[in-house]
């Protein structure tokens, strides 16, 4: 068998490449599904131009969200994640922080992208993404039609994935980081304050020998029911030092006595409303 890699997926059917840089269209066994953009996998070829996956290498990483019905794998061995956000259309602060939550748990790094800063608008939101980048989180702004270049030094030598809400310029940024017109865009539904969605599936770009680039399909929820509720400070950047603090162990930081968490919030040690997505995200995994 072959070794290759993942670099479109469809849901059902993929597209790989192997170590020659051929590219292959591939299917599964049976129905088996659960491979994600991204994967190094295990081929055996049937003609020239198909071959079938037959199982995948172990992943260093995988992101995906789950809410309370189903899993949705996003992409593997990534190492970095990039959440592009713009101030058109109106960006979601609360997204924000679940991919955040999810990269902290796969071990991932992460990086926000303000994107379109030509915008008049983008003045309002700058200072409330500089807040991540006052945790430690990696944040530029920039225009992709003019500084997209910027990029360059922060994705190199990552496995990265562009990731975010319709709209905000992901595939427009990867066009302007491959240099040619490859990725679809779209117009902004200005009457839905939402992006038209132009990337149905994700897509893995080689950009050099040690870097690649996803961009994945635009998103506008992000559950984290994977996540197990007593683990959740360990993923805010801004609360481990909370870390075994509060009075009862499995304390949900809303009514409970001696809590740590609502304690800091109280004193201005922490952000009041990091504590409301906290209790958000305890209250949703306590369900």
């Amino acid at each position: 068998m072959q070794t290759a890699q993942i670099i479109t997926s469809y849901g059902r059917h993929y597209i790989v490449r192997d170590e020659q840089g051929q590219t292959f269209q591939a299917t599964t066994r049976s129905k088996r599904v659960d491979y994600a953009c991204g994967d190094r996998v295990h081929i055996k070829s049937i003609n020239a131009e198909q071959v079938v996956i037959e199982d995948f290498l172990e992943r260093s990483s995988l992101l995906y969200r789950q809410d309370a019905f189903k899993s949705k794998l996003i992409a593997a061995n990534v190492t970095q994640l990039l959440i592009v956000v713009a101030a058109e259309p109106s960006p979601n602060e609360t997204l924000v922080q679940r991919a955040l939550l999810a990269a902290e748990a796969a071990h991932i790094q992460a990086h926000i992208v303000l994107n379109k800063a030509d915008l008049d608008g983008t003045a309002k939101w700058r200072p409330v993404f500089q807040f991540y980048a006052d945790l430690g989180y990696g944040f530029s702004s920039l225009s992709a039609l003019e500084g997209a270049e910027a990029l360059h030094p922060i994705l190199q030598g990552h496995s990265n994935i562009f990731l975010g809400q319709s709209g905000m310029g992901k595939s427009t940024l990867t066009n302007a980081i491959l240099g040619e017109n490859i990725a679809r865009t779209g117009d902004i539904s200005t009457a839905l304050d939402s992006g038209k969605h132009t990337t149905t599936h994700a897509q893995l770009y080689q950009l050099d020998a040690d870097t690649q680039l996803i961009d994945s399909p635009g998103l506008q929820a992000f559950g984290l029911h994977h996540l197990e509720r007593a683990d959740l400070l360990h993923y805010f950047p801004d609360l481990h030092h909370l870390i075994g603090q509060c009075r009862f162990h499995n304390c949900t930081h809303r009514n409970e006595p001696n809590c740590a968490v609502k304690n800091a919030a109280e004193t201005g040690d922490i952000a009041p409303h990091r504590l409301q997505f906290l209790q958000t995200i305890t209250d949703e995994l306590s369900r």
